[in-house]
């Protein structure tokens, strides 16, 4: 039994941490399925926390701090977007130009605003967005397995968690079953046919990197108002770059995005609850399992990179032939 609530607190953290996770390899999946690459999803997360954090520090309203966060993200998808696609510039270096970008601005930002060593104040009550109890949670918890997978696992997420994980089958569908899905994966393979057939390359790519700005921006602000209780210096850690190595070992699917996005999830977990893991008198050093998540990020890219295949027009600006 004491394994299970082990099992059931391991998985609930899971779930956790896997959500910005999933929101940024999202993000990078509409994107680079209309052929705009994008590194600069580290970024955009990071403007979106600052931002949403210092907002709803002072406003003291969670909402207004995540349209704040979202705002902060569509700028700078929005110079992507400009770089990229209107000035066909290198992709991959307006990528990280966003990356140097946001690290630099959010720490002068919050030690002009709030001369916290780029920090924001701490969040409490309507600042943070609070955990969803489901019905019945507390009334069926002692029920045996059932008990704990409803009321721990299921329940007591916050409501951007739920949003993370409904935004996978909405993906799918739009993406397979909707006619912006499937200009939108055209413009991505063939962008000189989906011009032929009258459909403005330029609109739908602007229209991937925002659907990547805003959940991008969502992800920020989940990592500072939900996940966490404020803004502190390089919080993003780096989930831009995995969740990229997580759309890459997905193959730019959605459900295999989600399960990539979970295992990363995992890793980070089992790093956090299991620390000097004595092995037989050999100690596993706190170092070793923290660095696991970023040891897989590089085992797929070294692995996958070459197998998994991109977007045919990925990377490459449209030019208009005349």
């Amino acid at each position: 039994m004491e394994f299970f609530v082990t099992l059931i607190q391991v998985l609930d953290s899971t779930i956790r941490l896997a959500t910005p996770l999933l929101l940024a390899c999202l993000a990078g999946l509409y994107s680079e399925r209309a052929g705009i690459f994008d590194i600069g999803l580290e970024g955009k997360m990071l403007i979106s926390a600052f931002f949403s954090a210092a907002v709803a520090a002072v406003t003291g309203s969670v909402w207004l701090g995540l349209l704040a966060g979202i705002g902060a993200s569509l700028v700078l998808s929005a110079l992507h977007g400009v770089a990229s696609i209107t000035f066909r510039g290198n992709q991959l270096i307006s990528g990280v130009a966003i990356n140097f970008l946001a690290s630099g601005l959010t720490v002068l930002i919050a030690q002009s605003w709030f001369q916290q060593g780029g920090r924001t104040p701490s969040l409490f009550g309507g600042g943070r967005f609070e955990p969803i109890e489901f019905p019945f949670a507390e009334a069926i918890s002692g029920v045996p397995i059932i008990g704990p997978i409803y009321s721990e696992l299921l329940s007591g997420h916050s409501i951007l968690v739920y949003i993370a994980f409904l935004m996978v089958p909405l993906t799918w569908w739009i993406l397979y079953r909707t006619r912006f899905g499937l200009r939108l994966r055209a413009v991505g393979e063939n962008p000189a046919a989906v011009d032929t057939a009258g459909v403005s390359v330029v609109g739908l790519r602007f229209a991937a990197v925002a659907i990547c700005g805003v959940l991008c921006g969502i992800a920020g602000a989940y990592l500072a108002t939900a996940l966490q209780a404020g803004f502190v210096k390089e919080m993003t850690a780096g989930r831009g770059f995995i969740a990229l190595a997580a759309l890459i070992f997905a193959k730019w699917r959605p459900w295999h995005a989600m399960w990539a996005c979970l295992l990363f999830g995992l890793l980070q977990a089992v790093a956090l609850r299991f620390q000097n893991i004595d092995l037989g008198g050999v100690v596993i050093p706190v170092q070793v399992m923290d660095a696991l998540p970023y040891i897989l990020t590089v085992v797929i890219l070294a692995g996958f990179v070459g197998k998994a295949i991109p977007p045919r027009a990925g990377g490459e600006p449209y030019v208009k032939e005349r």
